[in-house]
């Protein structure tokens, strides 16, 4: 089973990595997933999910939308049932997979993915809030989320860095250039519109297949620009 890293920042989007994590899993991939204070604070806040960082359980953050109160923000975001988001389905049937999530705590530096020793196929920091974006820029590595970054800049694997953060400031915009050099793949959190979406979902959808697009997963999350009916 392959190995990918997801981490988790205090940037808003926290949807993106919901969903991104789901996609994977269902693509057979495991998830080393790692969450930091301030984005477990973005969970609690935009999606109503409660993080517990010292005792996590997969079922906080991977909840099912229907079991959650009728006014609850993480159902109105995501659809119950299939009817609800006809343009976004998942994986082609002969691609689902049984994945697996295996959490980190953003304080621990004696995870395997602290060591470039340990192989994965790329690492997402999603969303990636700014401060972090310069924090692996500078080369600081002042948690588990910056060292993992950095490991997978020298060891030349995939880095994809979700950006959320308008207006862009010069500082930011140096520090993507910088990354960029350095081989990583900034990605800002701005999804198309020429497949029609009907739904946040669907817009969210769209960065998780171009985020599966860059870590070379197959998928039918979206349409793609060509594909679509005249």
């Amino acid at each position: 089973m392959s190995n990918v890293v997801v981490a988790m920042t205090g940037a808003s989007g926290a949807i993106y990595a919901v969903r991104l994590i789901e996609v994977l899993m269902a693509a057979g991939r495991t998830v080393h997933l790692t969450i930091s204070a301030s984005a477990a604070q973005v969970l609690k806040h935009e999606l109503g999910l409660k993080i517990d960082l010292e005792n996590f359980d997969p079922t906080q953050l991977l909840s099912d939308p229907a079991g959650q109160p009728d006014d609850s923000v993480i159902r109105k975001i995501k659809p119950t049932h299939s009817e609800d988001f006809a343009l976004s389905s998942v994986l082609g049937d002969s691609d689902l997979k049984q994945g697996a999530l295996i959490y980190h705590h953003y304080k621990d530096f004696s995870a395997g993915i602290a060591s470039g020793s340990f192989l994965t196929d790329g690492m997402v920091i999603c969303p990636c809030s700014m401060g972090t974006l310069g924090s692996i820029a500078s080369g600081a590595c002042g948690n588990l989320i910056h060292r993992a970054a950095d490991v997978h800049l020298k060891e030349r694997r995939k880095l994809i860095l979700l950006a959320r953060e308008t207006p862009l400031g010069l500082i930011p915009l140096e520090n993507m250039v910088k990354l960029t050099q350095a081989g990583a793949i900034v990605m800002p959190a701005a999804p198309g519109f020429y497949h029609n979406p009907v739904t946040i979902h669907d817009l969210v959808d769209f960065m998780s297949g171009r985020i599966c697009d860059h870590l070379g997963i197959r998928h039918d999350i979206h349409q793609r620009w060509g594909n679509q009916p005249l």
